[in-house]
């Protein structure tokens, strides 16, 4: 009976079986244009031998399975990229979602911004953006299922995410915790002296709140302290938050639980023991470690004890059943 239970549940989040993953790279023609990877279930023979910079064995350009199939698009952190998510994108294409990861133009690991008001307005634009081009003009843009779409971040992405699902950042809440938590560390030197330009405000507004959004989840989240009660008043689609006990970049108590205690409904909340910041980015090829030892330090080692990889599998199992339970018809 036990057995059986667990069949059922396994069966439950990857309904497709044993198949391939098919991937495609992509660029939406925007201006700055945005690079995307795509991740979906696919009918093409399963390949072994890895094929893609992100370390894994996919059908690229493979054929696609299913009908009305739900969407997730995939935000990176500050200056990350879209690779840093591929797992999780594995891991949601292989329960049966298409998902598009996007490399950020302008906040990418390549091109920095200078200033935050820049990318805080051009990263909910690329959302739209992406879902846009995923329901318009993909290949496949009939096997999407229109009535739902999630969006996954994290860290930046996390407040991409939130944007996205309607929040508007609020420099006056920002500065005002930063003055009294001066250790915060994305408050940064700064903190006294930013004063958001005139047009920042229509201009975000104009990009946030995307209606086709139905839920979001999103770890270690960024800038979370930046929002209110009345700057998450919109945010009205069911939220997961992850974040990390060890997160020095984005503590929990000043990121995960303020965004928890001030949104309008209660969101789903896991708060992971032992979990530094970067314990929900894929795991880094061990050469790495050869290549930019500082790199490794930072972004690939985990404390003592934690387990990235046997994480992940709990990580991403809860992220499945969230958005299998929140983009169900």
């Amino acid at each position: 009976m036990r057995l059986r239970s667990i069949v059922l549940i396994v069966a439950s989040l990857f309904p497709f079986g044993a198949q391939a993953t098919g991937f495609e790279s992509a660029t939406i023609p925007t201006s700055p244009p945005i690079d995307i990877g795509i991740w979906y279930p696919s009918s093409s023979p399963v390949v072994t031998a890895v094929n893609i910079p992100f370390g894994q064995a996919l059908a690229v350009d493979g054929e696609i399975v299913g009908e009305d199939l739900p969407l997730i698009v995939v935000s990176h952190g500050n200056r990350g990229r879209m690779a840093l998510h591929s797992h999780t994108a594995l891991a949601l294409a292989k329960a049966g979602y298409v998902v598009v990861a996007l490399t950020h133009p302008g906040d990418n690991y390549q091109n920095p911004l200078t200033s935050p008001f820049d990318w805080l307005v051009s990263r909910p634009a690329d959302i739209s953006e992406a879902i846009d081009f995923m329901l318009s003009d993909w290949a496949h843009a009939d096997r999407i299922d229109a009535d739902r779409i999630g969006v996954y971040g994290f860290s930046a992405g996390g407040y991409t995410a939130l944007a996205s699902a309607g929040a508007v950042i609020d420099f006056d809440v920002r500065v005002r915790f930063c003055r009294d938590n001066p250790q915060e560390h994305t408050c940064g030197d700064d903190a006294d002296g930013i004063v958001a330009p005139a047009a920042f405000y229509p201009q975000l507004r104009a990009v946030t709140g995307d209606p086709r959004i139905g839920a979001i989840s999103v770890s270690a989240p960024g800038f979370s302290y930046s929002f209110d009660r009345e700057a998450l008043a919109e945010v009205t689609v069911p939220v997961q938050i992850w974040s990390g006990t060890l997160d020095e970049t984005v503590p929990h108590e000043t990121n995960g639980a303020l965004l928890a205690a001030n949104l309008p409904h209660s969101p789903d909340v896991h708060v992971v023991e032992g979990a530094g910041h970067f314990a929900f980015t894929a795991i880094c090829p061990s050469s790495v470690r050869q290549y930019d030892r500082y790199a490794w330090n930072i972004y690939c080692v985990d404390a003592d004890g934690f387990d990235r990889a046997d994480f992940h599998q709990v990580f991403h199992r809860g992220i499945v059943e969230f958005f299998n339970s929140t983009l169900s018809h």
